[in-house]
């Protein structure tokens, strides 16, 4: 059940809240968290997400009645909720009345119970008791004015996101026969003539576990397939529930940004609002850059249209090897980014820091010291300046530059050993390539591989291991119309049954691109080639490729090491009205920027003449108004250039001059009237 039409949030103001988990406290807290809430600006709060066996004590037996008092309490203040389905991860009783639906790794071992999400996606118990208690939870809350969403489950796929166990052999054979209808048509797909890996019955056929050497890539790659479908259907299951029963309510779960293990493009047609888990690293100066594409994938999901950050931590996080909290301003920030790239709010996990469980180091907007806590003195101001961003709310993010994500090729290009080298990960990839657009001042959004293009002039493929006919035809007709197109290395390789298509890379992609790889040519752990471009050097520390320049192709740079010495590395074509780049080297970042910076005057865009790699402007825009983010990530002041008469509406002044200094970790709003293209922010030429 696709949902054609998405059901608005109704809230009349940019979210901002957190999970809240009052069944950790007391009731008497109840109260004085209602309280403190007000008084922080929070409107919105996600609840029960892990209260499922507090609902239902036992089978058929339900104490709702606690959970009726939370929200009647948060509604008598003027609280909407977020309304969990409770389903993220099964009361004790049912997995010791079915331990059959407890997951089992790749060499055939049960977990046990004892953290979240033990279950197997593909458990028929399991998916009974979701679908039941969905419908249970809709029943009961559905028409309660203070629900105004519905979360289902949780973080799918965070813990357990591929299961091997007898149940899930079933249901992949299934999805196998579905998919190719005969064994002569899996046969076929899987190329069983290497290793003798023939069938000649269905249930001979086992999820790919633990073998004694390499496992044949293409059942590897259907199996990724597999269990990225096996958790969408768990989704449909509770959504087609929740719809049945409260079809004006709008459903989420909440997304992990750009995550390997599920295809969100497949998710995403099956919710209303796009929501999204984001935690960049404090210690990490250069965390803002790769968040900034998570946000671009999630705005993209349902075509542009405003998502949530549904969590974020207020300081440090409870799960990485060393948990830096974040510096004064660093939340602040890190909220204001995510709504830049399109978020209509900033949660958090979570409200109240809990005092015992996995999670009682995880920050929290209140902390330990209750509303001395330094985190609780930052979300009051933030909450007290998010209410000065309403006229946000709903605007779109202006952009003109996508990036291709492709689920198939990330899983392609990672579940097997069977490849020229495991150095080149299409994650790292496509980040560098973003990475090198959003230092030379553009925001990026992300594309299928099959479009739609329209309403950009750049588009970046940073790797296609796996193409199509219909993706070549999509980026063909693009370049045609006036697009210039920039492919990445390893792309064109195999079709989706993971064969090399014949004559080799880039396969669909060479009339588009004018080049032929001969064989790739990955560099050493510890060494670097180097490419020579305009004058200068850049290191290709990862990847190279033995390439042959068809007479339409211009070499741009050639290889200035190695074996490869004097061959082209990056090439252009012109491909009708448009232009088509590749780039057949994983150029370092110096590099990266300068390709990107040929490629966006072919596009006749802007880019910054100077690199400031902690400036970020992105602009989100209605019919009449642009509202321009300027935030600087770094520890010292940056003066940009500005439009004239911009008003900031965090602090109601007018920069004089043209010209804005941002203090360090430091962020405007800039409202002016919508311009044909939105504001593009420049360092300022005075800058020291």
């Amino acid at each position: 059940m696709t949902n054609a039409t998405p059901r608005p949030l109704r809230l009349d103001a940019l979210a901002y809240g957190g999970d809240y988990n009052p069944d950790q406290w007391p009731e008497e807290i109840w109260h004085e968290d209602v309280r403190l809430m007000r008084e922080a600006g929070v409107n919105l709060v996600s609840l029960p997400v892990f209260s499922w066996p507090q609902l239902e004590v036992e089978p058929g037996v339900y104490e709702w009645a606690w959970l009726d008092r939370v929200i009647e309490v948060l509604w008598a203040g003027g609280i909407r909720v977020d309304l969990a389905t409770a389903t993220a991860t099964p009361p004790a009783w049912l997995v010791r009345s079915h331990p059959e639906m407890l997951p089992c790794d790749a060499d055939g071992r049960r977990l046990e119970f004892g953290s979240r999400q033990a279950y197997c996606p593909s458990s028929p118990v399991w998916r009974e008791h979701v679908a039941r208690m969905a419908r249970a939870m809709a029943e009961r809350y559905g028409e309660h004015p203070a629900v105004v969403l519905w979360h289902v489950s949780n973080e799918y796929g965070d813990h357990v996101a591929r299961c091997w166990c007898p149940e899930s052999a079933r249901h992949f054979r299934r999805w196998l026969e579905a998919r190719y209808r005969d064994l002569d048509g899996l046969n076929e797909a899987w190329g069983v003539n290497v290793w003798g890996q023939r069938y000649t019955a269905w249930d001979q056929i086992e999820p790919p576990r633990r073998a004694t050497g390499p496992i044949n890539p293409t059942q590897l790659l259907d199996f990724e397939r597999f269990s990225s479908d096996a958790l969408l259907e768990l989704f449909r299951i509770e959504v087609d529930v929740l719809r049945e029963v409260t079809p004006e309510l709008p459903v989420t779960t909440n997304f992990m940004s750009l995550f390997r293990e599920l295809d969100y493009w497949r998710f995403a047609e099956a919710l209303d609002l796009v929501t999204d888990d984001a935690y960049p690293d404090p210690a990490d100066p250069r965390a803002h850059v790769p968040a900034a594409l998570n946000y671009g994938l999630m705005r993209s999901l349902k075509g542009g249209q405003p998502w949530l950050l549904l969590e974020q931590a207020a300081s440090a996080v409870s799960w990485r090897d060393v948990n830096v909290p974040k510096a004064p301003g660093r939340m602040r920030i890190d909220s204001m980014q995510a709504i830049a790239h399109g978020s209509d709010g900033a949660m958090f996990f979570q409200w109240r820091q809990a005092r015992y469980g996995q999670e009682k180091f995880h920050s929290a907007m209140l902390g330990h010291r209750g509303e001395r806590s330094r985190t609780f003195r930052e979300t009051a101001a933030l909450g007290r300046e998010l209410r000065r961003l309403a006229p946000v709310k709903g605007t779109r993010v202006r952009t003109r530059v996508a990036l291709v994500v492709d689920w198939d090729s990330w899983w392609g290009s990672s579940a097997t050993e069977s490849l020229p080298s495991q150095r080149l990960s299409w994650v790292a990839q496509a980040r560098a390539w973003h990475g090198a657009l959003h230092a030379l001042g553009h925001s990026v959004d992300t594309v299928r591989a099959t479009g739609p293009f329209e309403g950009y002039d750049l588009v970046l493929v940073p790797n296609l291991y796996v193409t199509d006919a219909a993706q070549a035809v999509a980026l063909e007709s693009y370049a045609a119309a006036g697009g210039t197109v920039a492919v990445g290395p390893f792309s064109g390789v195999v079709d989706g049954t993971e064969k090399v298509h014949p004559g080799g890379a880039p396969g669909p992609l060479r009339a588009l691109l004018g080049v032929e790889v001969d064989e790739p040519w990955p560099v050493p752990d510890g060494t670097a080639e180097q490419v020579e471009l305009d004058g200068h050097r850049y290191d290709a520390p990862v990847w190279t490729e033995w390439m042959e320049a068809g007479d339409e192709a211009s070499v741009i740079a050639r290889f200035a090491t190695g074996a490869l010495a004097g061959r082209p590395a990056v090439t252009r074509r012109e491909h009708g009205a448009g232009t088509a780049w590749y780039v057949g080297a994983a150029l370092a970042e110096d590099g990266l920027v300068t390709v990107m910076r040929r490629a966006l005057a072919d596009a006749e865009l802007p880019a910054r003449r100077r690199i400031e790699r902690d400036l970020e402007s992105v602009t989100r825009s209605d019919d009449e108004r642009d509202y321009t983010f300027v935030l600087n990530h770094g520890p010292r002041e940056i003066a940009v250039d500005v439009p004239d008469g911009a008003e900031d509406l965090l602090d109601g002044d007018r920069p004089t001059g043209g010209r804005l200094v941002l203090a360090p970790l430091g962020v405007a709003v800039l409202a002016t009237p919508r311009a044909a293209e939105p504001p593009f922010i420049t360092p300022s030429e005075t800058t020291e």
